[in-house]
């Protein structure tokens, strides 16, 4: 992004985790929902929650947990018709300096680097919101019809033609 704000933007200043987890509830407003919809080329997105924990770990390093869920609406691949869809998950992401990403383990949440003195838990929500959405929406009664080739000849018969323009088929 161009150094405009997140379209779901909730900035926890650093200084606000201390010892005891920080738990915040977010949701998008209305506004909110239109611009992520855009964003993610949804028709609409009607709803996104989240409720967020923030703790210190060893290491310099935050530990974000959270639970989300939203309701939404995609664009049928096969008939361009509504899809409503909901979906409803949780993550974790580590935030800390270069220095504490080391952990190989393939179990670890993603790292993210602390880059200013503040997370953005909602850009992390909309992010992980956004990889959760089917690729490709369809309704259960939309069939993608394709046509026969009368002749049998098969797609590549015309280049097939264009190669051997002697051919008198």
């Amino acid at each position: 992004m161009s150094g405009a704000a997140p379209e779901f933007s909730r900035l926890v200043p650093l200084v606000r985790i201390g010892a005891a987890p920080f738990e915040q509830e977010i949701s998008a407003t209305e506004e909110e929902c239109a611009t992520l919809a855009h964003r993610f080329g949804l028709l609409s997105l009607e709803r996104l929650a989240a409720r967020v924990v923030l703790e210190r770990k060893p290491g310099d390093t935050i530990l974000l947990s959270a639970e989300w869920e939203a309701a939404f609406t995609q664009e049928c691949v096969v008939s361009l018709d509504p899809v409503p869809g909901s979906a409803r998950e949780r993550f974790e992401l580590r935030y800390g300096p270069a220095d504490a990403e080391g952990d190989d383990d393939a179990e670890a949440p993603a790292f993210e680097l602390l880059e200013s003195d503040a997370i953005d838990i909602g850009e992390a929500v909309a992010q992980e919101f956004s990889l959760s959405l089917p690729p490709f929406p369809h309704l259960p009664e939309a069939v993608l019809e394709i046509e026969e080739d009368p002749a049998g000849e098969g797609p590549f018969a015309v280049l097939e033609r264009l190669k051997n323009p002697l051919d008198s088929r």
